[in-house]
């Protein structure tokens, strides 16, 4: 298998097992409906390392974009491949939300609340205000890429980095998750959101594409703020990339702290 149908096909399962336990909390006559946010949130951790577990050795399994750009920041990861490993990650995202949404057909038309229904494929903020939105993806991604890159320096037995990894996420959506949904991965939101979008899905409101620039934004700042941080703080190595890092980090968050302007938003029942 090559590197790009690794990332396909980890990605696909990160949101197969990701969406349809959202599926399975909102969609009315599922048994698990009401399953709740921690059902959610350890459901998301498995997801995640299932997903590792499956192309690890393939790919690495990156499965994010922010994650590919922050390891090519750092130097672990060459730059000429950022692109096919985007792309990769958003065609499984897509595919593996098709396939949730084929899983649950007849739980579509039974439910009502169309909020409830993207929610199954994407994010949304339980407040919409565009500042502390894109704030709370880039501090939720800023932690996770630094979590990452904190497994990744240390040794462990042979198997265990892809439940570490998923203990990360488990911890990120119980204590950070409860703004923005914790999408911290462009490919998570905006490759569900497409198929959203395209799909035939009963009784589906507006797949919000006016709110989709935050989870892809927010992500990217915060994972490529973690890696120039933990470059700095643990390798004693400033990136020549440090401070334009930096300066767009900064520069995007003030614009919106300034104007103070709120996301028109729909969608509460996120994850």
């Amino acid at each position: 298998m090559s590197a790009f149908m690794g990332e396909v096909i980890g990605t696909m399962i990160l949101i197969v097992f990701g969406g349809g336990v959202v599926a399975g909390a909102n969609l009315k006559k599922a048994f698990s409906n009401g399953g709740g946010w921690i059902v959610i949130t350890i459901a998301w951790g498995l997801a995640v390392t299932m997903g590792v577990f499956a192309v690890g050795s393939i790919s690495g399994a990156h499965l994010n974009p922010a994650v590919t750009i922050a390891l090519a920041i750092t130097g672990d990861f060459p730059w000429n491949e950022v692109v096919p490993y985007i792309l990769a990650q958003m065609i499984g995202a897509f595919l593996g939300a098709c396939i949730v949404y084929l899983h649950y057909l007849p739980h579509w038309g039974a439910t009502k609340d169309s909020d409830a229904k993207l929610a199954v494929f994407s994010t949304g903020p339980a407040i919409p205000h565009t500042f502390s939105n894109i704030l709370s993806e880039l501090i939720g991604t800023f932690m996770l890429v630094l979590g990452l890159l904190f497994i990744g320096a240390n040794n462990f037995t042979e198997g265990l980095n892809p439940i570490a990894v998923g203990l990360l996420i488990v911890v990120i959506g119980m204590s950070l998750g409860g703004t923005t949904g914790y999408a911290i991965n462009p490919a998570r939101d905006l490759g569900p959101r497409i198929a959203h979008f395209v799909l035939p899905i009963a009784g589906k409101g507006s797949s919000n594409f006016r709110y989709a620039w935050i989870p892809v934004a927010g992500p990217i700042l915060g994972g490529s703020l973690a890696a120039i941080v933990y470059t700095y703080l643990f390798k004693g190595v400033v990136l020549s990339s440090f401070w334009v890092v930096i300066a767009i980090n900064v520069l995007i968050l003030l614009a919106f702290f300034i104007t103070k302007g709120e996301s028109k938003s729909i969608g509460k029942k996120v994850a």
